[in-house]
């Protein structure tokens, strides 16, 4: 018989005199290794420079999401063309009083106030209470004012100083208040110290890892370079792509987390080809850090390149919904993955060049080791894979239990009735909500650029229609083209019946009042309900392209029909499972309190958009890093089982290192003040969570298991089609059922 041939290299002989990797990257890896000098020259400069014009010349943020063809985007065409008196955002000067307003006293401080507000820079009118019909309440004991800008949307250095003067006036029985979105946004900005106590976990994390500080500086430096040049660009993006504020936050979480990654999976692959491969210790034993350079970088980064333009693949279905502040953000964060991308396998070559075979230098006690093998691992892999059923059965019930509560999830956006108890911005809600009913955070303007008279009598039918509060006079626009009204609903915006007044007037009062004659409901709280019926409307979409694209990236990858979908499928169950954790906490109540979260309320509309498209991505990293491990094992002799068995092995610490940092990152934003970025973090930890252990160690090998050669399973018609096919694939080394290695075709490859 025929000794047994195989690919595996002998123990005894260096790794370095095998065959070197070849190809583009291996040649780029090369050139980054010997020219080291000049790539962290030309990184320092190129960074620098981003970073001055960036921050310096950064574009202002918009958040107006009324844009598209929705009837409250007419509506607001239609006041801004007909009623120049209602452009410019507005503020909201909220006072209560023990003695009535109109008291001489009272009055005088409050008319001081809106003089000195009136005064301000950017501040064209303000609507007095005493001179505007309607703005006290029937008790005479609270009221409001109307503070309108000259600017779209007020920036915080004017509502900063205007804080301040409310502040002041209180006292001495009279309470004011300051309220809209601007003082939202300087209340509740959405960035704070997350990032650096993110960073600081990811710190903690590598250093347990590796056990080595140069080991840890790595990943960290490579990341950050990344990512402040990522930022940098997306400043400066928004003078074409006008973004909203939470942009360069979600932007800067998920350049963290996939930096930090992406440099921690070629840093443990160059460790590993330095001493030898896996469970090796002796330093001198295994290539040469050039050689294991261009192997982390052929093998690691190979699958850092896959994983990574997957994400930017993922972001890119945003452009399904529509949306051109979606759109930005979507630009902006995938133009931060591109760069930690960048820097993953051109900078982090470099900086591999200086530290050489001193990577394990500046060791800690009792953290890390130098082998990547986890036995732990293994043996737990050997244990679902003696009980396939019991683990997929066990895991996918898991998923689907968590995922239940999502299908009563709610979407909106926070306003002043979820923010914390102790801001001016809800003092203001509280107040009007007790004086004129929860609606008054939730008006609807109808206007129509036809008859008055038609617009009055559907004034007429909406003020007898069950749900609405009151109705303002209607009023003519000065050129005489158009009319408006505002309706008042007895329910506040997180109420869930007041997007059902809005349909029912919609779909039925209305078109019955206006016989013909076209009237659009507009204002705020339309805005909102038309952007999350859009979202319910076009997520569909957005899930079919995303992971019809993600398909066609694993497919060239792992070359496995059966992985590519099991994955996709895994994927869903992951954020499926994390929206309905984020219904439980944020809708529900639950935990909520605990977690940050002022008070029980919708899902913000923009966060389950953006919590798939970045989840798919980021769990298809660790689809990428596991699978590709497997594949290298099975395509070197090791049959399906053992192939699972080692590659877990491999993988299992790096990737829960991994996963570790992304859900320490995207939690920290509960330190926060922005909801939405709270909700965001939360559903994105979660779901890399679940992603990280329950999908990939127990049902990732369980399915494998249970599917054997299947997995494999690639049509020739397909073989031949997909792009990267590797020569000589087909006569790759393999085992046969007695575990003896053969060669020739391999028949799990082809149906």
């Amino acid at each position: 018989m025929r000794p047994r041939n195989t690919t595996q290299v002998r123990p005894e002989k260096p790794a370095r005199t095998a065959s070197a990797p070849a190809g583009p990257l291996a040649r780029l890896a090369g050139g980054c290794y010997r020219h080291r000098w000049l790539v962290v020259a030309c990184w320092l400069i190129a960074t620098s420079a981003l970073l001055v014009l960036g921050f310096r010349y950064a574009a202002a943020a918009d958040h107006d999401f009324s844009g598209g063809a929705s009837e409250s985007a007419h509506a607001q065409a239609l006041l801004r063309q007909h009623f120049a008196d209602q452009n410019g955002d507005t503020l909201t000067l909220a006072v209560t009083a023990k003695k009535p307003l109109t008291d001489r006293a009272v009055r005088a401080r409050v008319e001081s106030l809106l003089g000195a507000l009136s005064d301000a820079p950017h501040i064209v009118a303000v609507a007095d209470p005493y001179r505007t019909p309607g703005q006290i309440s029937g008790d005479r004991h609270t009221g409001y004012a109307t503070i309108r800008s000259s600017q779209d949307q007020i920036s915080a250095d004017t509502v900063t100083p205007l804080l301040d003067k409310v502040k002041r006036a209180s006292g001495g029985g009279v309470t004011f208040a300051l309220g809209g979105d601007a003082v939202l946004s300087v209340e509740q900005p959405p960035g704070g110290p997350s990032e650096g106590v993110g960073l600081l976990a990811a710190v903690i994390v590598i250093l347990i890892s590796f056990g080595s500080l140069l080991a840890m500086g790595l990943p960290l430096t490579t990341a950050l370079f990344g990512i402040g040049t990522g930022l940098a660009g997306i400043e400066l993006l928004g003078h074409l792509l006008p973004a909203p504020s939470f942009t360069p936050v979600v932007s800067a979480l998920i350049g963290l987390g996939v930096g930090v990654d992406y440099a921690l999976f070629i840093v443990t692959r160059y460790r590993e080809a330095l001493h030898g491969g896996a469970g090796r210790d002796a330093s001198h034993s295994g290539a040469d850090p050039e050689r294991a350079t261009v192997v982390a970088i052929t093998t690691a980064g190979r699958a850092v390149l896959f994983a990574g333009s997957t994400v930017v693949i993922a972001l890119a279905g945003l452009f399904v919904m529509q949306q051109p502040l979606l759109d930005a953000t979507a630009v902006a964060a995938s133009v931060t993955v591109l760069a930690t991308m960048a820097a993953a396998v051109t900078l982090l070559p470099a900086l591999l060049g200086f530290a050489g075979r001193n990577i394990d230098r500046l060791r800690l006690p009792y953290f890390g080791r130098t082998s990547t093998t986890s036995p732990l691992a293994a043996r737990w892999a050997g244990t679902i894979q003696r009980h396939p059923v019991i683990g997929l059965v066990a895991g996918a019930a898991v998923l689907l239990a968590l995922a239940v509560p999502a299908l009563s999830m709610r979407l909106g956006f926070a306003d002043a009735s979820t923010a914390p108890r102790d801001t001016s911005a809800y003092a203001t809600h509280r107040m009007l909500a007790d004086a004129f009913g929860p609606g008054r955070d939730a008006p609807l303007v109808i206007v129509t650029d036809g008859s008055a008279g038609t617009l009055r009598r559907v004034a007429a039918a909406v003020s007898h229609t069950p749900g609405v509060a009151t109705v303002t006079p209607v009023r003519t626009s000065a050129d005489g083209r158009a009319a408006e009204f505002v309706a008042i609903p007895t329910t506040g915006t997180q109420d869930a019946a007041t997007p059902k007044l809005v349909h029912r007037l919609r779909d039925s009062v209305i078109p019955r009042a206006a016989a013909g004659q076209r009237v659009y409901v507009g204002g705020p709280n339309a805005s909102t309900i038309d952007f999350a019926d859009s979202v319910a409307t076009r997520l569909p979409w957005l899930i079919a392209i995303v992971v019809s694209l993600s398909l066609v990236v694993l497919l060239v990858l792992v070359r496995s029909v059966v992985i590519a979908v099991k994955a996709a499928v895994m994927t869903l169950l992951s954020t499926l499972a994390a929206y309905g954790v984020l219904t439980v906490v944020v809708q529900w109540g639950w935990f909520g309190h605990a977690l940050g979260f002022a008070t029980a309320q919708p899902i913000t509309t923009w966060v389950p958009l953006f919590v798939f498209p970045i989840l798919f991505g980021l769990s298809t990293d660790y689809e990428v890093f596991l699978v590709s491990r497997i594949r290298e094992e099975y395509d070197g002799g090791a049959d399906t089982r053992e192939a699972v068995r080692r590659g877990l092995a491999s993988t299992a610490r790096i990737i829960t290192a991994a996963a570790a940092i992304m859900v320490l990152v995207f939690l920290t934003v509960l330190l926060g003040d922005d909801p939405a970025v709270k909700q965001f973090g939360l559903g994105l930890a979660v779901a890399v969570l679940l992603d990280a252990t329950l999908v990939r160690m127990v049902l990732v090998p369980a399915l494998m298991e249970l599917l054997g050669a299947a997995n494999w399973w690639l049509p020739r018609w397909l073989d031949r089609v997909l792009p990267g096919r590797p020569a000589g694939r087909n006569r790759a080394v393999r085992r046969n059922r007695d575990g003896a290695a053969v060669r020739g075709p391999d028949p799990a490859a082809h149906g």
